[in-house]
């Protein structure tokens, strides 16, 4: 046997304490009543059972117990409680190409998106999640797991060199984000693709299309400004930025109708990381209100409250100590 409420009890006793001291104080007081004579007793109480008066003290008495028992929430007895998690199967594809190292998003597109992401991940809950990277390949980085501390291990560890063949290849990120899906139903998954969109191909729309005929979302997250920014050389002492075969700088500018073209096609949503957006907040109420499947369900035994019988008993006594006359019977006699 267990308590819901257990704090209750002090407050119960306090109630008790302060009627048990008014009980005292009153024996060693005396009032006016008690100074009367017993003719004057009679006849103020001329009719009045007092084995009745004394029994609907008790029922009130009893009431005010079992209404005690009742707020203190008795719990007897266990049950088995069926738990269903919910979720859907999320796959950040996450572009890798040296022009996310620009930082015209702070500190820089690679790590605004990689702390974006990790804000998301962290607020999941019964979802799985997988990491596609990808530049001018692309490669399943994390295979889908509910592990959401392995998944923020993994993304610490991306950075613009760990794909040799550059470029951004989009379509190549989607065919291997889709193929990571390990679920035979193409309903309750999600690709969410974070790049610049620099594409240097033209197939991702039509592979986004195909995806979203078969259930799947896709989702494009822009990262970077529309007025571009040059690529600092990673690992230079003195500040070198990218240039071209023919020594000119290289300005990378983030590509936001490509984007949203993939995004309608896969019937998803766009989004972009900026310095001054909360745009992981939105990311995240989407895909709290997408539609999810049972990912697992457990059981779990839990107290069961049985306030309900003593604050039953406690409404039975209180009204029977309502309904309960205080008059003596009177008998008549015949002439």
């Amino acid at each position: 046997m267990d308590f819901r409420y257990p704090i209750a009890a002090s407050l119960i006793a306090i109630l008790v304490i302060l009627w048990i001291a008014g009980i005292l104080k009153s024996k060693r007081t005396p009032t006016l009543f008690d100074e009367a004579s017993e003719k004057v007793k009679r006849q103020l109480f001329v009719g009045l059972d007092s084995l009745r008066l004394q029994w609907k003290r008790r029922l009130a008495l009893f009431g005010l117990f079992t209404l005690a028992l009742a707020i203190l929430g008795p719990q007897i007895g266990t049950r088995i409680k069926p738990v269903e998690r919910k979720g859907v199967d999320l796959v950040f594809a996450l572009d890798t190409s040296v022009s996310m190292d620009a930082n015209d998003v702070k500190p820089s597109r690679i790590d605004k998106a990689k702390f974006e992401i990790a804000r998301l991940i962290r607020g999941l809950k019964g979802d799985r999640v997988g990491i596609i990277v990808f530049a001018g390949s692309s490669h399943l980085y994390l295979p889908m797991t509910t592990d959401y501390e392995a998944a923020q291990l993994f993304l610490n560890e991306i950075d613009t060199q760990m794909i040799p063949t550059q470029g951004t290849s989009l379509s190549s990120a989607l065919e291997t984000g889709i193929s990571a899906f390990t679920d035979e139903s193409e309903k309750y998954k999600v690709l969410i693709l974070v790049t610049d969109g620099e594409d240097h191909e033209g197939e991702a729309i039509e592979i986004a299309r195909k995806a979203a005929d078969t259930g799947m979302g896709i989702y494009t997250v822009g990262v970077g400004s529309l007025s571009g920014s040059l690529i600092p050389l990673s690992g230079e002492k003195t500040q070198e930025y990218k240039r071209d075969n023919k020594g000119k700088l290289i300005t990378t500018v983030l590509n936001e109708q490509i984007l949203k073209d993939i995004a309608n096609a896969g019937k998803g949503q766009y989004f972009r990381f900026s310095n001054n957006s909360d745009t992981a907040e939105d990311i995240a109420f989407a895909i709290d209100h997408m539609e999810k499947r049972t990912v697992s369900t457990h059981e779990f035994s839990e107290y069961e409250d049985r306030y309900q019988i003593p604050a039953f008993l406690s409404l039975l006594f209180f009204f029977a100590g309502l309904i309960l006359p205080t008059q003596a019977k009177t008998e008549h006699l015949d002439d």
